[in-house]
């Protein structure tokens, strides 16, 4: 992770509304993180374009099959970006509080936060 600046994260699961919209809401106010979050699902509330992941410095995908989907379309533009699989599967809601902490810890110790 890069000392000076910020990092920009990509936070993305199915359909962008409530796994990575909370990971979004949990990281936004950290003074090193820039965050978005996207949807692998045409119909996701924003879903991922080329251009999320050329912004993003750091991805994360909450299951293996949205790094899959992410590596079939956009190989190209993914190549030398860490993508992490944060093994979160689809049973929670927006702020759902074991979610928040969830993605506190997981995210928080693969980036070395607080």
């Amino acid at each position: 992770m890069p000392k000076s600046g910020h990092t920009n994260v990509l936070f993305i699961c199915s359909r962008n509304q409530w796994r990575s919209p909370t990971a979004e809401q949990v990281w936004r106010k950290h003074p090193d993180l820039s965050v978005r979050s996207a949807g692998t699902s045409p119909n996701a509330r924003h879903p991922v374009s080329a251009s999320d992941l050329l912004w993003a410095q750091v991805i994360f995908v909450m299951e293996e099959k949205h790094k899959s989907r992410l590596l079939a379309e956009y190989r190209r533009v993914l190549e030398n970006k860490p993508i992490h699989v944060l093994d979160i599967p689809d049973e929670y809601k927006f702020m759902e509080p074991e979610l928040v902490e969830l993605l506190r810890e997981s995210v928080g110790a693969i980036l070395g936060l607080e």
